[in-house]
């Protein structure tokens, strides 16, 4: 029950989705939030007894008002926009602005969109709070939108929303040599770049529905197609009229009722929200070297996503600068060679929510410093071995209670790739030393 002294905007909460903002006496706004249903999501606020930080926000609620959305994938979109526009307190209380999530689209022949954390942003010289794009981010992004609270939904989101605007996020054929399509665009996802089957210029026009959809613009998204749709009749182009009238329907129809149904039960500053499930459904990198008395050294990484394996994204490094057996340096040398590949390309290496390192205090130290010297901040777990899996130690910094637990909802996410960089510089190692067997042609 809402206490009485609380006033609601129109008196009545509905029981559908939308994005409430609260307000203390003074008028300052201390919250934003999105709800599948506004009445159940802002009671249960006043239902039970929560955790201090919620308890002090809702202590200083004065006035809830609420903006009423047609669908909850656009009380997602609302609520970034808000929160970025207004800067509510609590919000940004909430974490630290490193660590939010954005969506960009990226300043390119064929723009695509991506998600980046905070941090990466500020590494690459942009201020993602801009709500005008200006110097270096304009050269490099069309638009930034944001801060999103969950990884989840916003990936659900994008999923949802690609089925109805289309993007690609590969290379055209005059970069890549290819001229079959990729999964994607059989599926209708991606609107041919990768065959060359779509121009620049044609594919900009969806780029361009997804920004209007990204900045809240669904109804002009909408009439747009309703006109591209009459136009291709009335040439009769019966078949491209039939596609937009599909793409129009879907739009005006998104079935998204399950985007926040779970999160629905979990209030802002919840571990669930602010910490693990982030972090755990991110990209991880796991780190190894293989070497035999510092001979044929080599190291790897690879990556795991949404808990998963992304095979495509695993590299190895031949180790270069090392004489010796030396695992220390060895790690040092490909830390460093990735953080260098990251400057020079952001977008094909993006930085990971977790680094896990194959040892113990030696390698978690000497990492540690590298991204210190590159001013890189992004959470390391070192897994010394034991003589078992449940013997392995995780060496990690204590003082910081989210990766603490994080690191023990994920520890056995964090084992599995760890093994797996062991199995792939494994791999890589046999590989290189027995070329070195191989006797070359005089």
């Amino acid at each position: 029950m809402i206490p009485s002294k609380i006033k609601i905007t129109q008196k009545v909460l509905p029981d559908a989705p939308g994005v409430y903002l609260y307000y203390d006496s003074l008028g300052e706004l201390l919250y934003v939030g999105k709800a599948t249903s506004l009445k159940r999501r802002v009671g249960s606020y006043f239902a039970k007894a929560h955790e201090r930080r919620i308890e002090e926000m809702v202590l200083q609620i004065a006035r809830i008002d609420y903006i009423q959305t047609p669908t909850v994938i656009e009380a997602l979109v609302l609520e970034a926009n808000k929160i970025k526009a207004l800067r509510p307190k609590y919000n940004i209380l909430q974490r630290d602005d490193k660590t939010f999530l954005y969506l960009v689209v990226t300043n390119e022949t064929f723009p695509r969109p991506l998600l980046m954390r905070g941090r990466e942003l500020q590494h690459m010289g942009v201020n993602p709070f801009q709500t005008t794009l200006t110097g270096v981010a304009k050269k490099k992004f069309l638009r930034v939108f944001g801060p999103y609270t969950s990884s989840r939904s916003l990936k659900m989101a994008l999923d949802l929303i690609r089925h109805v605007i289309p993007w690609s996020d590969c290379e055209p054929p005059v970069v890549t040599g290819r001229t079959r399509g990729c999964f994607n665009s059989q599926i209708g996802k991606c609107p041919g770049v990768c065959s060359g089957k779509i121009t620049a210029s044609a594919y900009k026009r969806y780029i361009r529905q997804l920004i209007y959809f990204f900045e809240g613009k669904k109804l002009r998204i909408e009439r747009e197609l309703e006109r591209e749709m009459k136009q291709s009749a009335k040439e009769l182009r019966f078949e491209d009229a039939t596609i937009l009238r599909r793409r129009l329907g879907a739009l005006q129809h998104i079935q998204d009722v399950a985007l926040l149904s779970r999160e629905d039960h979990d209030l802002p500053f919840s571990q669930e929200e602010v910490g693990d499930k982030i972090h755990l459904e991110g990209r991880i990198e796991a780190y190894d070297i293989s070497n035999i008395s510092g001979t044929s050294a080599v190291g790897s990484m690879v990556v795991f996503e949404d808990g998963v394996p992304a095979k495509d994204k695993y590299r190895k490094f031949k180790i270069k600068t090392v004489d010796g057996p030396n695992d220390v340096a060895m790690m040092d040398e490909v830390i460093r060679r990735r953080l260098k590949r990251a400057e020079q390309y952001p977008k094909a290496w993006p930085l990971p929510e977790v680094m896990v390192i194959d040892g113990g205090k030696p390698q978690v130290n000497r990492v540690q410093a590298i991204l210190d010297e590159f001013g890189v901040s992004v959470p390391i777990v070192g897994l010394a071995k034991g003589f078992d899996r449940k013997q392995d130690r995780m060496v990690l910094d204590r003082n910081n209670d989210e990766l603490v637990r994080i690191s023990t909802r994920g520890k056995e996410l964090f084992q599995k790739a760890r093994d797996e960089a062991h199995r792939f510089a494994v791999s890589y190692h046999r590989t290189v030393r027995a070329q070195k067997l191989i006797p070359k042609k005089k």
